[in-house]
């Protein structure tokens, strides 16, 4: 009997000094959902590797302040970008982020959060232009973007603008370098990478200027997972509403 009692005494002192104190975890933290997220880590500033081998950029901050805002956990998965989309309908990951854009081909068959960044067309010119403030500013003068983009088609709706195209935007700004053009049209972000982080440049660029296009990126998710993309949307627009995202923007895209 009192063997008995002895481990039962036992058994209630475990219980206190261990499984107790997890009772008073709130559920909310307990119940927090961990989130394996797939970026193919290669197009700087929006994710790319750094030199300590880490996935870093604009859209790893902005998710990780999401998943701060909205109650739940990242885990980052470098993945190519071939075959980026098949894995999330065969399951390997919860949700994609790596500069989806937007488009009404996409939705048919794969589910977008709310757009976290616009990453339209923007200016590029040399820090000693001190007049140019758009486009439109540029009549008579060269200006370069990549062949068939968006970014073309905008400088060509500007009359008096002579475009000069590009097999590849970094032919942009090796001419911008050398005086033979006199701005670069591209996307946000890739202007980001050439005028504010390569050292070859960003002594000599500036970007100037808002988006003058719209073109959103979005996180991804399996088509229907309403329950995941409502979390996802909760978090973007806490990061939102707190202005969150303007110390993101300000660290990678300015």
């Amino acid at each position: 009997m009192k063997i008995f009692y002895r481990v039962t005494l036992l058994a209630v002192a475990l219980f206190v000094m261990f499984v107790s104190p997890l009772m008073n975890v709130p559920a909310e933290a307990a119940a927090k959902k961990t989130l394996t997220v797939a970026t193919d880590a290669t197009w700087p500033p929006m994710e790319f590797v750094d030199a300590q081998k880490n996935i870093v950029g604009y859209d790893i901050d902005f998710l990780k302040a999401a998943a701060k805002e909205g109650g739940f956990e990242v885990v980052f998965k470098n993945t190519a970008w071939d075959g980026i989309f098949a894995g999330i309908e065969a399951g390997k990951y919860d949700a994609i982020i790596s500069s989806v854009t937007i488009t009404d081909e996409r939705k048919k068959t794969m589910d977008f959060s709310e757009p976290y960044i616009n990453a339209g067309q923007i200016l590029v010119v040399p820090k000693k232009d001190k007049t140019t403030k758009q486009l439109a500013d540029l009549k008579g003068k060269k200006v370069g973007a990549q062949i068939g983009t968006t970014g073309a088609m905008e400088v060509k709706k500007n009359a008096g603008v002579e475009l000069k195209t590009y097999d590849e935007i970094g032919l942009a700004f090796e001419d911008m370098a050398a005086g033979r053009v006199a701005a670069v049209v591209c996307d946000t972000p890739v202007a980001s990478n050439y005028a504010l982080q390569r050292k070859e440049y960003k002594e000599n660029f500036k970007i100037v200027g808002k988006p003058f296009t719209e073109e959103y990126y979005g996180v991804v998710v399996k088509k229907g997972n309403k329950e995941l993309l409502d979390l996802l949307n909760k978090g973007i627009k806490q990061v939102k509403a707190k202005g969150l995202d303007k110390a993101i923007n300000k660290k990678w895209l300015r």
